[in-house]
């Protein structure tokens, strides 16, 4: 059946509002019916929509899909009412920097990290997996096969960027995770334990080694690719840095509030 122009708006609108995760340009032609020329039209007819002054939330292009987003002038009476209802993500500063080497030098290995750090960051890695900021992906064919790691599809939703083109300078990092992370100092202080954990001295050459060291069965795993399983991970999973978990609708610059 051919929808009118005002369907088709209508339909769109209720497709991205559904979605959990930002709908695909051929997610939307198909659930639609139509040629993706004519749902990337509609997209554009929609996205202006939401432009005007009295409409809260837009609808912007975010990790290869589109999705409802509240607009920055909103996003302090946004946080303040996310706050509210429960603590937002926040990330100690061990980790904000670790979370900086992973995503302006992946895909990258622990070892790698460590050395640019200057500081064991097992347990910031944990962390970071833990609230689905970074993925493993796959192991770097060297001596002891480290883990490699990347940023996620969540880290794109989560400080807003289309792709990794968008990342920008280092100096605008910190800037960028303050806002995207709802927290007013943008950095929660250092944890006993978290602190301990980023003094550690760096792990000799054999324990580096050692990381590769696995079941036959977990290596098939590693080797088919990435995995976001903490379980799979085994012993290259290193001890939690105690960090509270993440709360997925804390950023300033999340998700649009569906009511």
């Amino acid at each position: 059946m051919t929808m009118t122009p005002q369907e088709l708006q209508a339909a769109l609108e209720a497709i991205i509002y559904a979605a959990d995760e930002p709908a695909t340009l051929d997610q939307i032609a198909n659930a639609l019916g139509v040629e993706k020329t004519e749902a990337r039209a509609a997209l554009d007819l929609l996205t202006a929509a939401y432009q005007t002054d009295d409409r809260g939330i837009e609808v912007r292009k975010v990790a290869g899909g589109w999705k409802f987003y509240t607009k920055p002038q909103h996003h302090d009476v946004v946080r303040k009412f996310i706050k509210s209802l429960q603590p937002p993500l926040r990330l100690t500063m061990p980790a904000l920097e670790t979370l900086a080497v992973i995503a302006y030098k992946q895909p990258v290995t622990a070892p790698e990290i460590n050395e640019i750090r200057g500081v064991n960051v097992g347990g910031v890695i944990k962390t970071l997996l833990e609230k689905r900021l970074i993925t493993t992906a796959g192991r770097k064919e060297v001596i002891g096969r480290p883990i490699l790691y990347r940023t996620s599809k969540q880290f794109l939703m989560r400080f807003g960027l289309s792709d990794l083109e968008e990342l920008p300078s280092l100096k605008e990092f910190e800037q960028l995770a303050q806002a995207a992370l709802g927290s007013d100092a943008g950095i929660a202080p250092i944890e006993p334990e978290a602190e301990a954990l980023a003094t550690e001295p760096e792990a000799s050459a054999v324990s580096t080694a050692g990381e590769g060291s696995e079941s036959g069965e977990a290596e098939e795993i590693r080797a088919s690719g990435e995995t976001n399983d903490l379980g799979e991970l085994g012993e290259d999973a290193p001890a939690s840095s105690g960090e509270p978990a993440e709360n997925s609708r804390a950023a300033s610059a999340g998700n649009s509030d569906k009511t």
